[in-house]
């Protein structure tokens, strides 16, 4: 896949909607998109200087893009965490096809291999912390989320 065409899959982000969110009955939550750019300035913002900011930035930018062929697949939705990995996987492979920089970047990230892959994954969860707290102050319960805020959506991804 050419850079613009990947480009133009990726926008299509902005169309899946983090189905945590919904199954507790937000009705118009957050796109994956807009998580995505919620870890990214985590990233920008916090990364320590002995990581790679580059190399941080591109795996927040990644590390859901695989989600605009599979969805968002939590826990809830009685998908083995090995089949989700599989599926994730597959597309990956599909959507990096012609950027084998950038599927390496995302499997690193996936195997959390490097200190700049591990904390990317803390940076996800630190963005569902500040959004469970923004729907929090808006009225919704999210106490589940929260409780599982260190193990969701996969625990150890």
């Amino acid at each position: 896949m050419k850079d613009r065409a990947l480009l133009e899959v990726a926008a299509g982000l902005r169309q899946v909607d983090r189905a945590g969110w919904k199954r507790v009955g937000i009705a118009a939550p957050e796109s994956v998109a807009d998580h995505s750019y919620g870890v990214a300035l985590a990233a920008l913002l916090l990364t320590p200087p002995s990581l790679d900011r580059l190399k941080v930035l591109g795996m927040a930018l990644l590390h859901d893009l695989p989600e605009v062929r599979v969805g968002d697949i939590t826990p809830h939705d009685g998908v083995p965490r090995a089949e989700k990995k599989r599926r994730e996987a597959i597309a990956a492979a599909e959507l990096f096809a012609d950027h084998p920089t950038l599927h390496a970047l995302w499997a690193e990230l996936e195997a959390a291999e490097s200190p700049e892959a591990r904390f990317v994954k803390s940076m996800d969860l630190l963005d569902l912390e500040l959004m469970a707290a923004h729907y929090a102050r808006a009225g919704v319960d999210t106490a589940e989320l929260a409780r599982s805020a260190g193990r969701f959506p996969f625990e150890g991804d």
